[in-house]
């Protein structure tokens, strides 16, 4: 299993400059990557592009380009230009965000997701691979059949055919959809004792398409918090935590609380949404189950955190990407030196 950092996305009047620290320290213990991600606010292909102009070794990965963010071909553009830039470092990671980001943000229906991200894959392909798009699909037609349009192909070279493409997937048919079509999946809250159930589904796209796991990457990102106490290390956590599982999308629609509940914790998530849709977020933190956040994260010192790192790879993981819990810099920089020795070890 190889470590990788996921850098997320900028916010508020953060400086880059910590981000590029990290990066740069991630390249310098030999990590496989860093991924930096978007929502609705910093885009992830302009910070790896400025990443990328300031490392020479370290893997570039998207995690996610939004799809409802960009026409199929746009993806297709960013993905070539990044990987030539880079000298073939980058990895497309993909993934359809939530109804609330693609309707409320970017004015995007998010009907039918599985389809949407089946037919954005397929022309992505189709583009890398230099051929002149042509595609009929229920969601993009290409050239368009009333107009002056004509099949048009990618003009730059440089880069990679078969660029990885990764897809950010949850719930059971879109984690068989990322096996069937995808070189990867991008996991969150990923537990080691839950892992078997969804590598199950993806395992069932595999075999659809008449593969198997062998050279698929399962990138899980874990949140990382370093000290003597494992309770107390979980408390950074617990905002990320109550942010996912009760507000990221609607009471109906929330992926990762339907996760939470598929791993065995129903009572506790009700209570978390419930909170946190009534705005009492401290009180939602509280909520989350430590044994949730102990579960799908790195917490104490390195002895506990090697035996981790030890069941994540146990359970399938390929690449752990870190996601480092501290108040400064230096604690988030002194993280990666504690995981990358925990590895070793």
């Amino acid at each position: 299993m190889e470590l990788a950092l996921n850098l997320g996305y900028l916010t508020g009047n953060e400086d880059p400059a910590g981000q590029l620290a990290l990066a740069r320290r991630a390249e310098e213990l030999g990590f496989s990557s860093v991924w930096a991600s978007e929502a609705y606010g910093s885009d992830s292909p302009t910070l790896l592009a400025w990443l990328a102009g300031q490392t020479s070794r370290i893997g570039l990965g998207a995690a996610v380009m939004q799809i409802p963010a960009r026409t199929p071909a746009m993806t297709a553009m960013t993905a070539a230009s990044l990987d030539l830039l880079s000298g073939g470092r980058f990895r497309l990671g993909l993934g359809v965000s939530g109804p609330q980001v693609s309707e409320g943000w970017h004015g995007v229906r998010f009907a039918k997701p599985l389809s949407r991200t089946r037919e954005h894959v397929e022309i992505v392909r189709q583009a890398l691979a230099g051929h002149s798009l042509s595609y009929e699909g229920q969601h993009h037609t290409l050239p368009l059949p009333d107009g002056p349009g004509k099949p048009l192909k990618l003009t730059i070279g440089g880069h990679r055919a078969d660029l990885p493409i990764l897809i950010a997937a949850v719930g059971p048919k879109n984690l068989e959809l990322a096996g069937e079509i995808a070189d990867g999946w991008l996991a969150v809250f990923l537990a080691p004792g839950f892992a078997a159930e969804q590598l199950a589904h993806v395992r069932t796209g595999r075999e659809r398409v008449g593969k198997d796991l062998t050279g698929f990457d399962v990138m899980a990102s874990v949140p990382v918090a370093v000290g003597d106490d494992p309770v107390r290390c979980a408390d950074p956590i617990r905002s990320y935590a109550a942010l996912y599982v009760g507000g990221m999308g609607s009471r109906e629609q929330n992926f990762y609380h339907q996760l939470a509940v598929r791993m065995g914790y129903g009572d506790a998530a009700a209570t978390v949404q419930d909170l946190f849709l009534a705005k009492r977020h401290r009180d939602a933190m509280a909520a989350v189950p430590y044994e949730f956040i102990d579960q799908t994260s790195l917490l104490g010192p390195v002895p506990r955190i090697a035996e981790r790192l030890h069941q994540l790879a146990e359970a399938g993981v390929t690449t752990c990407a870190l996601v480092p819990y501290g108040r400064t810099l230096d604690d988030k920089l002194s993280m990666l030196d504690v995981v990358a020795e925990a590895h070793r070890s």
